[in-house]
C-alpha cells in the first residue's frame, strides 16, 4: 500500500471516528434534554392537579391509584416522594408522574412517542452528516495525500537521478514543512557530493597529466636499456604504468561528460570480428564470435572496439574460457565460463579503484568503468549479469543505433549463425594495449 493511500485512509478514518463521537454526544445530550423538558412539564401539571384536588376541584385528568403504575415509581410514592418515570416497555413508550395525596396515588400518564420520533429523525440526520463528513474527509485526505505524494515522488526521482550520476538534478524549494526540510537536505547533499566528485576528478586528472611527461621519459629510457631479462621486466612495468595513466586520463574525460561520438555506419559483426582479430596473439585464449543476426549501426567504431577490448580482456583475465561474443540485431553479449561478476558490481555497477574479482585480485576497476562510460557516450547501455548456466555476461545494447538497411556478413542463407573463432598462443604480454581490466 502506497503512502498516498495510507494518508488518505488515515484522514478518512479520523473523519469517521470524529463523526461517530459527535453523533453519540449529540444523541445522548438530546435524549437528556428531551427527558428533562418532558419531565418538567408533566411534573408541573401533576402539581397543579394535586393542588386542585386538595381544593376539592376534580378536573378528571388525574389517574387515581392506577393499577399499571410502574414499580420504581410506585416505590418512590410509597416513600412519600413525587417522581417522574419513563416507561420504555410495550409498543409505545409512556411518561409517568405520580405522588401521594390523602392515602391515594395521584398520577399522570402521556405518550412519549413524539420525542422518540424526534430522536430518530435526529439520528438519521446525524448518520447522513457523518457519512457526508467522512466522504468529504476522504476526498480531502486523498487530495492532501496526492500533493504530499507528488512532492515525495519528485524527491525520490531526483535522488535517484543523483545516484545515477546526474549531479545537476535539484529539487524545487518551497514551503516550510518537513518535506521542504527534506528538499533542502537533498539539495545540500547533492551540492556537497558534486563538489567532492569534482574535486576528486580534478585531482585524478591533474595527477595523470603531471605523470604523463615523466612516464613518457621512463618508457623512452627503458627502450634504451641493453637487451636482458631485467630490461624486459622494466619495459613491461613501464608500459603498464603508461597504460594505467592513459586509463585514468580517459576516465577523467568521460567524467567531464564532454566526449562526443564520431559516428559512422558500420556492420556490428565486422567490428566484433576485427576487435577479436586484433586481440588474437595477445589474449592467450580462444574467443568465439557468433552472429545470430547482424545489422548496420550508426555509431563510433573506435569506442565500440574499446568497449569490446575491455570486456573481452576482463572475461579472459577474471573469467574462464571459452569466451563468446554474440551479435543479435544491435546487441553485443560477451560471456565467459568463470565464477561470474561479484554481487557488488551487479548491485551498484563498476566502481573505479575497487577490485572485487579474479583469483589474483589484480586490477583497479578501470576497465569496466571505461566501458560503461564509453557506452554512455554512444547513447547505449552496458549491463552486467550472471546467467543461470554459469559465468558472467556483459551486454552492450546499441539497438537504438540500428540503420534500416541490412548488413552483409550476417547469418547464412539457411539461417545458421556465422561463427568465427580465434585461437591464440599464450603470451607474457598484457592483453590489448596494456590496459588493466577488472571484474569490479
Amino acid at each position: 500500500m502506497g503512502l498516498r493511500a495510507k494518508i488518505g485512509m488515515a484522514i478518512a478514518a479520523t473523519a469517521a471516528v470524529v463523526a461517530v463521537l459527535i453523533g453519540v454526544l449529540v444523541h445522548n445530550r438530546t435524549v437528556d434534554a428531551q427527558f428533562d423538558l418532558a419531565a418538567e412539564s408533566i411534573d408541573g401539571r401533576l402539581q397543579s392537579l394535586v393542588q386542585d384536588r386538595a381544593a376539592g376541584i376534580d378536573t378528571g385528568r388525574a389517574i387515581v391509584d392506577p393499577p399499571d403504575l410502574p414499580g420504581p415509581l410506585k416505590d418512590a410514592v410509597a416513600h412519600g416522594k413525587r417522581g417522574v418515570y419513563l416507561e420504555p416497555d410495550g409498543p409505545k413508550p409512556h411518561l409517568w408522574a405520580a405522588t401521594e395525596l390523602g392515602g391515594e396515588v395521584i398520577a399522570l400518564k402521556r405518550p412519549y412517542v413524539r420525542e422518540r420520533e424526534t430522536l430518530r429523525s435526529l439520528d438519521r440526520v446525524l448518520w447522513l452528516s457523518g457519512i457526508a463528513g467522512t466522504a468529504l474527509g476522504c476526498v480531502v485526505g486523498l487530495l492532501v495525500a496526492r500533493r504530499l505524494g507528488r512532492r515525495l515522488t519528485s524527491s525520490a526521482v531526483t535522488a535517484q537521478r543523483i545516484a545515477e550520476g546526474d549531479l545537476t538534478a535539484r529539487l524545487p524549494r518551497g514551503g516550510k514543512d518537513e518535506i521542504a526540510q527534506l528538499t533542502t537536505a537533498v539539495n545540500t547533499m547533492a551540492d556537497a557530493l558534486a563538489a567532492r566528485l569534482q574535486a576528486e576528478r580534478e585531482v585524478t586528472a591533474n595527477i595523470a597529466h603531471e605523470l604523463r611527461t615523466p612516464v613518457a621519459g621512463l618508457v623512452a629510457a627503458a627502450g634504451l636499456l641493453p637487451p636482458s631479462r631485467p630490461t624486459e621486466l622494466v619495459q613491461d612495468r613501464a608500459q603498464r604504468v603508461r597504460g594505467l595513466m592513459e586509463d585514468v586520463l580517459e576516465v577523467a574525460r568521460l567524467d567531464a561528460r564532454t566526449e562526443e561520438a564520431d559516428t559512422e555506419l558500420r556492420p556490428l559483426a565486422g567490428l566484433a570480428r576485427r576487435t577479436v582479430a586484433a586481440l588474437g596473439e595477445a589474449a592467450g585464449a580462444g574467443v568465439e564470435v557468433r552472429v545470430l543476426s547482424d545489422g548496420l549501426v550508426e555509431t563510433d567504431p573506435r569506442r565500440v572496439e574499446r568497449i569490446l577490448v575491455n570486456l573481452i580482456t576482463n572475461a579472459l583475465r577474471h573469467g574462464a574460457a571459452p569466451v563468446s561474443v554474440e551479435i543479435e540485431r544491435g546487441i553485443l553479449r560477451v560471456r565467459d565460463s568463470g565464477p561470474g561478476f561479484p554481487e557488488a558490481l551487479l548491485a551498484h555497477g563498476p566502481q573505479r579503484f575497487r577490485t572485487g574479482g579474479g583469483s589474483d585480485g589484480q586490477g583497479l576497476g578501470l576497465g569496466l568503468t571505461i566501458a560503461s562510460g564509453q557506452a554512455r557516450v554512444l547513447g547505449g547501455r552496458l549491463t552486467f549479469a550472471n546467467p543461470e548456466g554459469g559465468g558472467a555476461e556483459a551486454t552492450l545494447d546499441l539497438s537504438h543505433s540500428l540503420a534500416d538497411r541490412p548488413a552483409s556478413g550476417g547469418p547464412s542463407p539457411d539461417g545458421s549463425p556465422s561463427t568465427t573463432s580465434s585461437d591464440r598462443a599464450p603470451s607474457d604480454r598484457s592483453p590489448s594495449d596494456g590496459t588493466p581490466s577488472d571484474r569490479s
